[in-house]
């Protein structure tokens, strides 16, 4: 709530900091909230895998409707076993004859039918519950998930880097596009101010034709530059607004000129203070290393006996109707330990293993091809830095001989002692320094914000130190 607030305090003014435009930037960069909700995914997902320590229990209910019962067959007489077959007694002969008849025509229909067994109803209910005991893949497993949210949150840490980088390159888009509108502008007005000064001697005859065409042809020359670095100063707004993450038609400008940090142009890196150890690429790639490494464990470890406990009590009847509160009802309930030992798998999990070994060697190639680049980076960046350093010293001298020069010229054009050609090379000398003086700084800043993101300096961080 009060980065909000402080976001749209900041919006409601005209001009804003770097700083300003990178606290702006943390807060509304889309890309700084999508590495936020991976690593609020990274741990629920860690905390999903933590639950399978912990019991599953699972309620089940079932009604059964048969359609057709079991028959049960007998190798040996039913009616025997029924009684049915025993003529005693002082009946007279037809009655035995009877009898004897029927319980013959019985047996016979036993053996030949047999005898269905089951009620057409079956109703059953209970609850099952399980838990590992000891299953060492599934402990890997779980430290496969913790190194995930760790992985996510450098990743995050990246984003932000990256923004932050992307930031302060726009910011000084924005003041060198400035510092060149302000050049061309000041060459606009010195061609206007020449222009009526040669008109003015023109009239008075003291100027040629040559000289008022000259005039009028530099005048005309720095139109479009001033036009074409306006139109550059947009664009480069356009493209920080988009970096911090803000509505395009935001009514903001920047704050200061590029000169506002000349004075910090003096701070160069030693080379034991080029490490790698916060790089977030290389912390990304040692994380996916131990990733790796866990994977081959937990691959090995496929092949290892495990231990769980299970528990079910259920509650089942069987009837012909649907009178409910006649049925009798009978627990049913077990508790067992299962041991599962993998014997074979037809080479699997042999081929598993390799396959992640190969992986982890590809990762360890990769990685160090990453580490040699980006100590190229910091030499680059280094060396970036310390000839903008050099280019800025030799054009600060530069622009004020080329400043007084112009001075000189320009009096002595007024008093007709110097020529306009004179003028106007003193002119392009002092805005060719005017330029390389602004392109120094620029370069040395945006080299300079390179080399903190490739050494993984924060910005929080950077800001603390100051």
């Amino acid at each position: 709530m009060t980065g909000l607030v402080s976001c749209l305090f900041i919006l409601a003014q005209t001009f804003i900091t770097l700083d300003q435009a990178l606290e702006i930037a943390l807060s509304e960069n889309v890309a700084v909230k999508v590495a936020d909700k991976e690593i609020e995914r990274s741990e629920y997902a860690k905390r999903g895998t933590y639950a399978s320590l912990f019991p599953k229990i699972d309620g089940s209910a079932a009604f059964q409707r048969t359609i057709e019962k079991q028959v049960m067959y007998m190798d040996f007489d039913m009616s025997s076993i029924m009684g049915g077959g025993s003529g005693t007694g002082s009946g007279s002969e037809g009655s035995g004859s009877a009898g004897t008849g029927s319980s013959s025509s019985s047996s016979s229909s036993s053996k030949k039918d047999g005898m269905e067994v089951g009620r057409w109803n079956t109703f059953s209910a209970g609850v099952t519950a399980s838990m590992p005991i000891v299953n060492l893949q599934l402990w890997e497993s779980m430290k496969i998930s913790g190194q995930d949210v760790e992985l996510a949150v450098e990743k995050a840490r990246s984003s932000k880097l990256d923004m932050v980088s992307q930031v302060k390159n726009a910011f000084y888009a924005v003041l060198l596009a400035k510092q060149a509108h302000e050049v061309y502008k000041d060459v606009y007005d010195n061609a206007v101010a020449n222009y009526e000064r040669t008109q003015m001697k023109y009239e008075a005859q003291k100027a040629s034709d040559l000289d008022l065409a000259r005039a009028a042809t530099t005048l005309a020359n720095a139109v479009p530059n001033m036009y074409d670095s306006a139109n550059s100063i947009a664009l480069a707004l356009w493209q920080l607004k988009a970096v911090m993450g803000v509505d395009l038609e935001e009514d903001i400008d920047v704050a200061g000129s590029l000169y506002d940090y000349a004075d910090d142009m003096t701070a160069l890196y030693a080379e034991g203070e080029l490490s790698l150890e916060n790089n977030t690429t290389m912390k990304q790639l040692s994380i996916q290393a131990e990733q790796l490494a866990s994977n081959i464990k937990m691959q090995k470890y496929s092949a290892l006996p495990s231990l769980a406990l299970s528990f079910s009590y259920n509650y089942s009847a069987m009837a012909n109707d649907f009178e409910f509160s006649q049925y009798r009802w009978t627990p049913y309930s077990y508790v067992a330990l299962s041991l599962n030992i993998p014997i074979f798998a037809g080479g699997k999990r042999y081929n598993t293993i390799k396959a992640a070994q190969v992986q982890s060697d590809e990762l360890a190639l990769q990685k160090k091809d990453t580490e040699r680049q980006l100590k190229i980076a910091l030499k680059k960046s280094v060396n970036t830095m310390a000839t903008a350093l050099r280019s800025f010293d030799a054009a600060d001298k530069a622009l004020e001989a080329a400043q007084k020069a112009y001075d000189i010229t320009e009096e002595s054009y007024a008093v007709g002692s110097s020529t306009l050609t004179d003028l106007n090379d003193a002119q392009l000398a002092l805005v060719q320094s005017k330029m390389t003086a602004a392109q120094s700084i620029y370069s040395y800043l945006t080299a300079k914000t390179s080399l903190e993101q490739t050494l993984g300096m924060d910005y929080t961080t950077e800001d603390n130190n100051e």
